[in-house]
């Protein structure tokens, strides 16, 4: 490599220096939309800049995330560039004209951000952090309520914290509110989230005492958000509820699932007794009571007594469905998908449809059975 090359290098960017006695190394700063960015080029002993290689600063590799167009180009134009200098001022005009359409690229948060994050973690406590990223914008906070469950809490930092309000999200069955000021912080915030966990700390309890003492048929890994239970009471009959976050211990929303002359009898105690629910019990007394009848539980049954599987597809899930349709004569009682019955029913010459409802032949025993359309069939 010349000494006018090295000259030449040194008065276009004064900030990109040789470390080595070969000058195979140089390191330094190169200036894109007044910000000097890391960057080491490394060549090969003869020079060449064919074999040479390009390593970026951590917030060089920032503002090109989601760019690998640029970095492919910047790569080119290194093993194509005449000498070094002649690339170090390709190389600005590539990032610069390949950067400046995502100006708030380049606004990464100044020094005392970080500062200010270190400070109010070690307010908080470092045992409540989980993860947290290379850029310090998007924090995991663990939790726990009074019953000892263990919950999460991602904050998504702005460049301008405290100044903005950060993004907060939980696994909630309610939308998590926070109240945030530019004098606000992490503490603060973290407060907040307990005593949204010990709002909802009934809740999760009503929840918990029937997914410990009932067949719970869906959901089949329930999340903390998840309000809705569908419960087994015998084979191919069960009971849907849907608690109220905000009043747990109130009268769900119920609704049977089964053949007609199993659910029939139990519909009506349901309407029957509404009346003696007692919002001081669990829900699952108070549903013991108003139907008249015990759930079975781990304790006394198998669930595969509860996982029939469909006479069509002869498989128990699909997709995230079970088996809820059901022949109404009592002598056959098969189970089938909502979506295998259709398709089954409408593929018979002599199907009938009204509105949304498919009349057909049950596919085991030939008796009338009906299936209501699919909500995405409907909405075609």
């Amino acid at each position: 490599m010349s000494t006018f090359m090295e000259d030449s290098l040194f008065k276009d960017n004064p900030l990109l220096l040789p470390v080595n006695e070969q000058k195979t190394v140089y390191d330094g700063f190169i200036s894109v939309q007044d910000k000097d960015l890391r960057i080491r080029i490394i060549l090969p002993p003869d020079l060449q800049l064919k074999k040479a290689k390009l390593h970026c600063g951590w917030e060089l590799r920032h503002l090109l995330r989601g760019y690998e167009a640029i970095v492919k180009q910047v790569n080119q134009r290194l093993q194509q560039s005449a000498d070094l200098s002649g690339f170090i001022l390709e190389l600005k005009t590539v990032l610069e004209v390949g950067l400046k359409s995502r100006p708030e690229c380049c606004s990464i948060p100044p020094p005392q951000y970080y500062a200010q994050i270190i400070s109010e973690m070690e307010t908080l406590g470092w045992d409540k952090m989980v993860h947290i990223d290379m850029e310090f914008q998007t924090l995991k906070l663990k939790a726990e309520d009074s019953s000892g469950r263990q919950h999460m809490l991602t904050v998504r930092l702005k460049a301008k914290h405290p100044a903005e309000a950060p993004e907060c999200s939980a696994d909630l069955p309610v939308p998590l509110s926070v109240t945030w000021t530019p004098q606000s912080t992490l503490e603060q915030l973290y407060s907040q989230f307990l005593l949204v966990l010990e709002y909802l700390t009934e809740f999760w309890d009503v929840l918990d005492e029937i997914d410990e003492k009932t067949w719970i048929l869906e959901p089949e890994n329930p999340s903390r958000s998840d309000t809705m239970r569908r419960i087994a009471i015998g084979n191919n009959l069960s009971i849907k509820v849907e608690v109220d976050p905000r009043h747990p211990k109130m009268l769900p929303e119920c609704c049977l699932l089964g053949a007609e002359h199993a659910v029939t009898p139990l519909r009506n105690k349901l309407n029957a007794n509404m009346h003696l629910w007692n919002p001081d019990s669990s829900v699952l007394h108070n549903l013991r009571d108003v139907l008249e009848i015990e759930f079975p539980s781990p304790a006394t049954h198998e669930k595969s007594g509860f996982s029939v599987e469909c006479g069509i597809c002869y498989s128990y899930r699909l997709e995230s469905a079970i088996p809820d349709q059901v022949c109404n004569d009592p002598r056959c009682g098969q189970p089938f998908h909502q979506a295998c019955l259709y398709e089954w029913l409408r593929a018979l010459p002599t199907c009938r449809q009204s509105f949304s409802i498919i009349f057909g032949e049950c596919p085991y025993c030939s008796k009338p059975i009906t299936v209501k359309m699919p909500s995405e069939v409907q909405k075609l």
